[in-house]
């Protein structure tokens, strides 16, 4: 087992600043290169330290906020436009990033891309069910409409 902090939020392991066991394998092969952790080392409590206070600074404040933000966020879809071919296919995927932009752009507060939880790549017009975690508590499920550009 390697002991290692997480640099990004993993899920099912924990968000930035937690210092989490792992397989040796999967912190050597996965987590380490892809830089969501850090092999954890006594001089690296004060990186948990940086880490914890620019995510308490990122993060929703209260769990009201939350589930404020989730109502609306649910309560209508969210457009995507997008490049597409002839049957509907797309010429790439739509992006955590283009949905973050898509939620600012129609309205609702802004949230981070990290945030965004896509199950399956979205390759095709047509609509969509997606994942944001606002809150360690909240999560909104957000209909995303794909539409050619």
């Amino acid at each position: 087992m390697a002991k290692i902090i997480l640099t990004h939020e993993v899920t099912g392991l924990g968000a930035p600043g937690d210092v989490v066991e792992v397989k040796d394998g999967y912190a050597r092969n996965y987590l380490i290169p892809r830089n969501l952790a850090a092999p954890w080392t006594k001089g690296a409590e004060k990186d948990i330290t940086a880490i914890r206070k620019a995510r308490k600074a990122r993060e929703i404040a209260s769990l009201d906020d939350a589930k404020a933000i989730r109502d609306s966020l649910q309560s209508k879809p969210v457009v995507v436009s997008a490049k597409a071919g002839d049957a509907g296919r797309l010429f790439g995927a739509v992006t955590t990033a283009e949905i973050a932009d898509a939620v600012k752009a129609s309205g609702a507060p802004a949230i981070d891309k990290r945030k965004v939880e896509i199950a399956q790549p979205i390759k095709a017009l047509g609509e969509y069910t997606v994942s944001v975690r606002l809150h360690p508590e909240v999560a909104a499920t957000v209909t995303v409409k794909v539409v050619a550009a």
